[in-house]
């Protein structure tokens, strides 16, 4: 499937994506996520890895569309929520 990323035609298969994501360990997802096979990614390392490029050069709505168009799965990463630490006994303040 042709995609036009960063103003520049990309020919992509699903496989190609696959395969280039192969052995790749995903960063920690902010934002914008795709899954691949069993690992979920941050959209823009994906784009990274697929089309050689800076990932100031793309936007994440881009590479969406196009991941999207070739068949992956792309989602909002859930809201990260701060740990309560719960050891220090105290009252309210945490004193």
């Amino acid at each position: 499937m042709r995609c036009v990323i960063a103003r520049f035609p990309f020919d992509l298969t699903k496989g190609e994506v696959e395969q280039s994501m192969n052995g790749v360990t995903p960063e920690p997802v902010v934002g914008v996520a795709v899954t691949i096979g069993s690992r979920v990614y941050p959209v823009m390392q994906v784009g990274e890895v697929v089309t050689r490029q800076n990932r100031r050069d793309f936007t994440a709505g881009e590479m969406r569309r196009a991941l999207t168009r070739l068949g992956f799965t792309c989602h909002d990463a859930p809201p990260v929520t701060p740990a309560q630490d719960t050891s220090a006994g105290g009252g309210a303040l945490g004193w």
